[in-house]
């Protein structure tokens, strides 16, 4: 599976996102994200507006609800013509199951199905405060990957630091798209499970997703080329440079 990094278009606008689209030269069309605030602001258009530009997409809205409900929301997802959408694994085996059924479309195609195993922004502490979760940060994660691998999922999202035990328990072709990357000097923000882009790649990560330190960043083309650069290696992925 290629490497690839994503980027998180964390905007309240459509206005606000195409202009830093824009920002991309014509033949540059990076891998992005777009998640629960712009989706709520903007509904469904943006995202047929953003794959209409020639963008990938990950469909971030971590959806966790009764089997049913989840199996009705993947089919109207699945018409959006995304490359990834996700859920969370806390909801359960036959939620991951009926959520795989609702997305696979009628000729047999879909898009990727990842499931969320405990947000970067969760550290041992409130697992076990909070969340009554006695079990080890890893071995919740490895449990609620290897349910994800048995209900037919294609991966997970996890940190970075967990990427390497996910692929040595579900094997090299599972997904693991891992948030929780910042660069080497970076302000963590509300990430508490964290590593450099560099890191990440030679960590077990097929994706890494990247949002403020590339958004926010003075000249966000170049972050972004800086973070495939760490992550792929020279050669990187998708820019026509």
């Amino acid at each position: 599976m290629a490497k690839d990094v994503i980027i998180a278009l964390d905007f309240p606008t459509r206005e606000e996102t195409l202009r830093f689209l824009d920002r991309f030269p014509a033949g540059e069309k990076p891998f992005i994200k777009i998640g629960m605030e712009l989706f709520y602001a903007e509904g469904p258009s943006i995202v047929r507006e953003i794959k209409a530009l020639g963008h990938r997409i990950f469909l971030d809205l971590k959806l966790h609800d009764i089997p049913n409900t989840v199996k009705r929301a993947m089919s109207v997802l699945s018409g959006l013509d995304v490359d990834m959408v996700n859920l969370h694994a806390a909801g359960g085996s036959a939620m991951m199951k009926a959520a795989l059924e609702g997305l696979t479309r009628p000729d047999g195609t879909r898009p990727l199905l990842i499931a969320v195993t405990q947000l970067t922004s969760t550290d041992a502490e409130t697992l076990r405060r909070e969340l009554l979760i006695e079990t080890p940060m890893a071995d919740t994660v490895l449990t609620y990957a290897r349910n994800a691998a048995a209900s037919g999922l294609d991966g997970v999202v996890c940190s970075p630091l967990e990427a390497a035990l996910v692929k040595g328990r579900c094997g090299e072709s599972f997904c693991t798209v891992t948030p929780g990357v910042r660069f080497a000097g970076g302000d963590a923000g509300d990430q508490k499970r964290v590593m450099t882009p560099r890191q990440a790649g030679v960590s077990g990560c097929d994706y890494i997703v990247m949002g403020r330190p590339i958004t926010q960043a003075e000249d966000p083309v170049a972050a972004y080329r800086r973070a495939v650069r760490e992550f792929v290696g020279e050669a990187g992925t998708n820019i026509g440079i």
